[in-house]
C-alpha cells in the first residue's frame, strides 16, 4: 500500500470489485480523488481480476491510500466485495462499482445523513444521466429513482455506504451468486435498519446501458441468478411482480404465436391478453415516472426486450 498524506484513522474505505476495462475505473478513481472530504482520511481498494493495471491507474496512489488486491477469475462479484472488506481498515465501507463517476459531496452527504440518523443502516445516492445521455439511459435513471429521499426495499451495488459493524452483522455479500447479489445483501441489511436513496448527493452510471441490443445480452447475463437469489430469504410483495411479469410476457407471446401458426386465431388472440396488459402496465407506470421523457416508443422497445432477455436468463440459470 501506498500512502499519501499518511494519517492512521481511515474514516472511509471505498472497496471496488474491477475486472477488464480500466478507463471506467479511472473514472471512478478521479471522482474519489475530487471529494470534497481529507482524503488522507480514505483508503481505496480495488479489487481486479486483472493480472496487471495501467500506470494510468497506479498514479492514484499519489492522492490517496490504495491497495490492489488480486482476485481469481472464477470469483463472483461478492468474493470480490468481501475481499477488500476484509482488508478494509476505515470506519464505513463504500462500495463502488468501476463504472461510476460520484459528485463531490459523495461521502460528506451521505456519512452526514449515516451519522445523524442512526435508524439508516445503508446509503444510496441518487443516479443522474451523463451529458448527452440517450434515451435509454435516460429511462434507466428514472427507473432507479422511481423512489427518492426515503425508505426502500432495495438498493442497487453500484454506490452503497454503511458502517463496518453494519456490513459485519449482514454477513456479507453472497459469495454463491454471479449476479442479484446486491438484492440479497440490501435485504440482509434491511432486517435491522433502514436502507435510504438519498438526493444529498448523486452519482453517474458511466457504464449505463445506452443501445438496445448490448442492453438485452446484459439483462440475459444478470438473469442468470434470479431464481438463486430467492433461496434462503423473505420475498417482499413488491419484488413478486420482476419474477412473474417477463415470463408471463415472454411465454403468452409464444404461444399466441404458436396459437397463430396452427390457425388457432381467437386463441391467439386471446392468449396476447395477457402480455399486452403486462407491458400496457409497466409502459403506464414507467411514462408516469418519466413524465413523457423518454417517449412512449422507447419505453415500449425497452420492456419488449427487457421481458424475454430476462426470461431467457432465468432459464439459463436454472439449467447450468
Amino acid at each position: 500500500m501506498t500512502t499519501a498524506n499518511a494519517s492512521n484513522y481511515k474514516q472511509v474505505s471505498f472497496i471496488i470489485p474491477h475486472m477488464g476495462r480500466e478507463q471506467m475505473l479511472i473514472d471512478t478513481l478521479s471522482s474519489i480523488a475530487q471529494q470534497s472530504f481529507e482524503l488522507a482520511q480514505i483508503e481505496v481498494l480495488i479489487v481486479t481480476k486483472n493480472d496487471e493495471l495501467s500506470e494510468q491507474v497506479k498514479a492514484f496512489e499519489k492522492r490517496f491510500d490504495m491497495q490492489v488486491i488480486h482476485a481469481e477469475p472464477a470469483l463472483t462479484i461478492s468474493h470480490q466485495r468481501n475481499m477488500g472488506a476484509a482488508q478494509a481498515q476505515g470506519e464505513y465501507f463504500a462500495f463502488l462499482d468501476a463504472d461510476v463517476s460520484l459528485d463531490d459531496n459523495w461521502i460528506s452527504a451521505l456519512l452526514s445523513k449515516l451519522k445523524t440518523h442512526p435508524d439508516i443502516k445503508l446509503i444510496s445516492a441518487v443516479q443522474k444521466n451523463s451529458e448527452h445521455a440517450p434515451p435509454l439511459e435516460q429511462l434507466r435513471t428514472a427507473l432507479s429513482n422511481a423512489s427518492i429521499d426515503c425508505e426502500v426495499e432495495f438498493l442497487p451495488g453500484r454506490n452503497l455506504l454503511l458502517h463496518k459493524d453494519a456490513f459485519k452483522q449482514s454477513g456479507g455479500f453472497p459469495e454463491h451468486l454471479m449476479t442479484c447479489e446486491d438484492y440479497v445483501f440490501t435485504q440482509r441489511v434491511a432486517a435491522f435498519g433502514k436502507l435510504f436513496y438519498s438526493s444529498d448527493s448523486r452519482y453517474v452510471h458511466i457504464g449505463e446501458d445506452k443501445a438496445f441490443w448490448p442492453m438485452a445480452k446484459k439483462e440475459v447475463w444478470r438473469g442468470q441468478s434470479n431464481i438463486a437469489s430467492l433461496r434462503g430469504r423473505d420475498i417482499p410483495l413488491s419484488e413478486w411482480p420482476s419474477f412473474i411479469a417477463p415470463p408471463a410476457f415472454t411465454f403468452g407471446l409464444i404461444f399466441a404465436l404458436i396459437a397463430w401458426l396452427f390457425g388457432l386465431h381467437a386463441l391467439a388472440g386471446l392468449s396476447m391478453l395477457g402480455p399486452l396488459v403486462v407491458i400496457a402496465a409497466y409502459t403506464f407506470r414507467l411514462n408516469r415516472i418519466t413524465k413523457g421523457s423518454p417517449k412512449l416508443i422507447t419505453i415500449i422497445s425497452f420492456y419488449a426486450l427487457y421481458f424475454p432477455a430476462r426470461t431467457w436468463g432465468t432459464l439459463k440459470g436454472l439449467i447450468q
